[in-house]
């Protein structure tokens, strides 16, 4: 009854005095608009979460990629590439294989700063890990392979001592060789089918589903607090303007000593330290070298392509003093390195 009343008065308002109506219009909407104004002007409320706040990635917004977790391969050419690798009849000697170099219990290399050939020389340059490859743009240090098989073709004869024909000749005295070969290649045991066994071989050399791949398909818990960190630090100081993509590296060239002047503070330089001058001859290429691959770095070293970092922290210091022109702190190097440690993938199985 009340409301009726009432609306009844509104009503004989706007019809007989609607100034008096327009007047009660004014003071209502005043009142709400001070009312609004007055909440506005109230300070905001601060709700604190005891959660600490999670965000997820998406490897489509990182600037790294993960490792696919599988590769689809000729198996046949996988097994026979694999005995290729591993057989030392391809040297002079019979004594040193692809895998003396390449040992897939030391991350793909051999843990020294200049491996030995055959021939009993040293290598010019650091042995580079053998995993992951088939993710690279360019073979060698210097970048001077585009394929893998050409870098297979290509390598310095004093690692194996012998000639390709002198390793083919040995192969076709080999009856199981013989045998693998037709069943596999319909002309046998030649030069490209041996490279190209070897070459299936090594793009099977994928090292997926490390700790931090976990973490790019979403798996928040797979790195601690610390490695997390150390991401960020390895994003926001800019070392993946180089080191990115799926291989975080490999696909790309760049100068070492962007800022600083590397080899007159190390001295002694050597050709090998002209990088991929010795391809182009172009002065713009001098100290220039293929960015490495960072997957499974903390079980591969030295570092470098003179094998000159011994230990992580170092390697990460010297690229922070030499390309980006700036000490780190010593926490923000080891929190980096925390992170590096998480690129290490599963190892390769054996295809046999």
């Amino acid at each position: 009854m009340r409301l009726d009343c009432l609306d009844r008065r509104f009503q004989f308002l706007r019809k007989r005095q609607p100034q008096r109506w327009i007047a009660l219009l004014g003071l209502i909407g005043t009142a709400i608009l001070s009312a609004l104004l007055w909440q506005r002007l109230q300070p905001a409320q601060i709700v604190i979460s005891t959660q600490p706040e999670i965000v997820i990635p998406s490897s489509q917004n990182e600037p790294i990629q993960p490792i696919p977790l599988q590769v689809a391969l000729d198996t046949n050419k996988v097994q026979l590439g694999e005995k290729l690798f591993a057989d030392t009849r391809l040297s002079i000697d019979n004594q040193v294989s692809c895998l003396s170099c390449h040992r897939l219990d030391l991350g793909g290399a051999d843990r020294q700063s200049r491996s030995i050939g055959a021939t009993g020389v040293q290598m010019q340059v650091n042995t580079p890990t053998v995993f992951n490859v088939a993710h690279n743009f360019r073979f060698s240090w210097n970048g001077r392979f585009e394929t893998l098989e050409a870098q297979i073709e290509g390598l310095d004869q004093n690692v194996m001592g012998i000639s390709w024909e002198q390793a083919i000749a040995k192969l076709q005295q080999a009856p199981n060789y013989v045998q693998l070969f037709n069943v596999i290649y319909a002309d046998g045991i030649t030069l490209p089918n041996v490279i190209d066994a070897i070459a299936v071989y090594e793009r099977s050399l994928d090292t997926p589903n490390s700790r931090f791949d976990q973490f790019l398909r979403g798996d928040y818990t797979a790195l601690t607090v610390e490695e997390r960190e150390g991401y960020r630090l390895f994003k926001s100081y800019g070392c993946v303007s180089c080191h990115q993509g799926v291989n975080v590296g490999g696909n790309l060239f760049q100068k070492f000593g962007v800022i600083g002047n590397y080899f007159a503070d190390r001295g002694n330089i050597t050709a090998a330290d002209y990088g991929r001058y010795n391809v182009t001859g172009s002065e713009n290429d001098r100290f220039v070298f293929r960015v490495p691959s960072l997957r499974n770095v903390a079980i591969a070293p030295p570092y470098f392509h003179d094998g000159t970092a011994q230990t992580l922290e170092q390697a990460i210091a010297v690229m922070a003093k030499y390309q980006l022109g700036r000490p780190l702190p010593q926490e923000h190097v080891r929190r980096i390195a925390q992170f590096l440690n998480t690129l290490t993938g599963e190892p390769p199985r054996s295809a046999s």
